[in-house]
């Protein structure tokens, strides 16, 4: 595993890495975790771009440049869009954090770290709680044949999102379902459990930034919560047989 941020990227630059493949991204990946948990970033390529919840940041100060005991990550790879995800909880009690992170790479290199940080103050946070729920639950791979295409994936989260504004839009749930909101969950190990419990009206969802790992049937999309400019947020689901089975939410209203 990587310990920089700057050998991920020397790493990736070279010739022997011509696509963006599932390999490439796990291990650009390990390395986003890496770097946060020693808090040795490097330095990044001149075309690099970094932001915390939506706003641009300088890495050699931000939360990158601070080590963290990190408690849980996973992290999902999107071939397409040469991108990654990933969830970290941290519960120091010093500072517990939940921070959702996706990285985008152009020719095998990172070209952008988009960084969501929540902590106190923030929707229903509670990292603890959230590390409780998120053990709980599997995240993984699909057997091949049972997999979803990308666009179904895509249009199961879509229709989530697209309800908050307009509550004719079919959602596809599954069930059993459960919703992770900050420490909040509306799962209790039921075979009846669902996510079905409603949400906001009139709230505009926008500007969504979508990361997609068929292998995992996750879909992890950043947007700009009630309009443009709004809340930063990301809403990840997990989807099998085109049903809704899990949702994370953060949001960055402290």
């Amino acid at each position: 595993m990587l310990g920089s941020i700057l050998i991920l990227c020397a790493a990736l630059a070279s010739p022997a890495v011509a696509d963006c493949t599932y390999a490439t991204l796990q291990e650009a990946s390990a390395s986003y975790v890496t770097s946060q948990s020693t808090g040795q970033i490097g330095s990044l390529p001149a075309a690099a771009t970094y932001t915390e919840n939506f706003k641009t940041a300088n890495i050699q100060s931000g939360i990158l440049s601070h080590p963290l005991k990190i408690d849980h990550n996973r992290s999902t790879h999107d071939t397409t869009a040469c991108a990654t995800f990933t969830e970290l909880i941290i519960t120091d009690r010093q500072h517990p954090y939940v921070i959702g992170t996706q990285l985008h790479l152009t020719d095998n290199k990172i070209s952008k770290i988009d960084t969501i940080i929540t902590d106190a103050g923030d929707w229903l946070f509670n990292a603890t709680g959230t590390l409780y729920w998120a053990q709980q639950e599997n995240w993984g791979t699909i057997p091949v044949e049972k997999r979803d295409s990308r666009a179904i994936i895509q249009k199961a989260a879509d229709a989530y999102l697209d309800l908050f504004n307009d509550k004719s839009v079919v959602v596809p749930w599954g069930t059993p379902c459960a919703r992770l909101e900050g420490g909040s969950y509306t799962g209790r190990g039921l075979p009846s459990d669902s996510c079905n419990v409603g949400v906001p009206s009139g709230v505009k969802l926008v500007n969504r930034r979508y990361v997609i790992d068929e292998t995992v049937g996750a879909v992890d999309v950043f947007l700009d919560f009630n309009g443009s400019g709004g809340i930063p947020d990301t809403h990840e689901f997990r989807v099998q047989e085109g049903k809704i089975r899990y949702v994370h939410t953060m949001s960055v209203t402290g």
